[in-house]
């Protein structure tokens, strides 16, 4: 496999990829494989279950999600 050393990259771009790395659960240097591999090969890595459903919801705030109503009353735990 190649090395690529990339200089002069903005602040800010390091810190996106730095946050997007955290969100899919990977280290920076995997994330700008994924990129690059997307980017040229058109594919996306197969990352598992939980990694796909983290980032399809990442955008989301806590506001946006819905949480279900718990209606069912509580019961007293009958130790024997």
């Amino acid at each position: 496999m190649a090395t690529l050393t990339i200089r002069n990259l903005d602040d800010e771009i390091k810190e996106q990829l730095r946050l997007a790395a955290a969100r899919n659960g990977h280290s920076m240097e995997e994330e700008v494989r994924a990129i690059l591999r997307q980017a040229m090969l058109g594919s996306t890595p197969n990352y598992g279950l939980a990694s796909r459903v983290r980032q399809r919801f990442a955008a989301l705030s806590d506001s946006e999600l819905t949480i279900p109503a718990r209606d069912m009353p509580t019961r007293q735990l009958e130790i024997e």
